[in-house]
């Protein structure tokens, strides 16, 4: 099932917590061999981890984590306004419509339904706080990724070639990918609107951007 949690309240979830970040110091570190800090449990976290990001989780029948996201305003810090600028021509991207999203991890062992739940989490998301897009940065396999789910970005910038390019983008839900999505994930849209709902304990039409950041 997908959850939406914000980091304030990942200390209520300490297995699927640790799970995900301890996933992300696998996917990131050891097998992308990006340059990540890994604390001494086995941790991939950042600065942006402690700007109260929103997290949207598949998590396992057993409480542990399948794939993750993240999320943030762009009106705060972003990790593409502090370390791509280059990539967008040194220009901000601000807008109280525009989210980022970052870390899009999948476990080792992640099911084939995961890859398109997170995006479905995306763009429920998108929906209920009333954004235009999301921007982020992707690598070629990520590129290839959202390509096969019907999600490819309309790319910014980009830098280098073949498994070394990097680029930005703007993500938007189009109505389209709503039900292949849905099909791919094996589940109705009441359903992914009720994970939503159970996660954030208040009705969507409640929600504010205030929490976030």
């Amino acid at each position: 099932m997908l959850r939406y949690i914000y980091g304030q309240d990942l200390i209520n979830n300490p297995d699927l917590r640790d799970s995900m970040l301890r996933d992300r110091a696998d996917q990131f570190k050891r097998r992308l061999n990006w340059d990540v800090s890994v604390d001494q449990n086995g941790h991939e976290t950042d600065r942006y981890d402690r700007l109260n990001p929103l997290y949207v989780i598949w998590q396992r029948p057993d409480g542990t984590h399948g794939g993750s996201m993240r999320f943030l305003p762009t009106t705060g810090r972003t990790m593409v306004a502090d370390h791509f600028a280059q990539l967008t021509g040194n220009i901000r991207i601000e807008s109280p419509l525009i989210w980022e999203c970052t870390r899009f991890c999948l476990a080792r062992d992640a099911g084939r339904e995961v890859a398109p739940a997170l995006v479905l989490g995306a763009g429920e998301v998108m929906q209920t706080f009333h954004l235009s897009h999301f921007v982020g940065v992707f690598d070629a396999r990520m590129r290839r990724i959202y390509k096969r789910l019907g999600v490819a970005p309309d790319v910014i910038g980009e830098s280098g070639e073949g498994r070394e390019a990097l680029g930005v983008g703007l993500w938007e839900m189009n109505q389209d990918a709503w039900a292949p999505i849905l099909q791919r994930v094996g589940i109705n849209r009441a359903q992914s609107r009720r994970w939503l709902e159970q996660s954030l304990a208040v009705r969507p039409s409640n929600m504010s951007l205030a929490k976030a950041g």
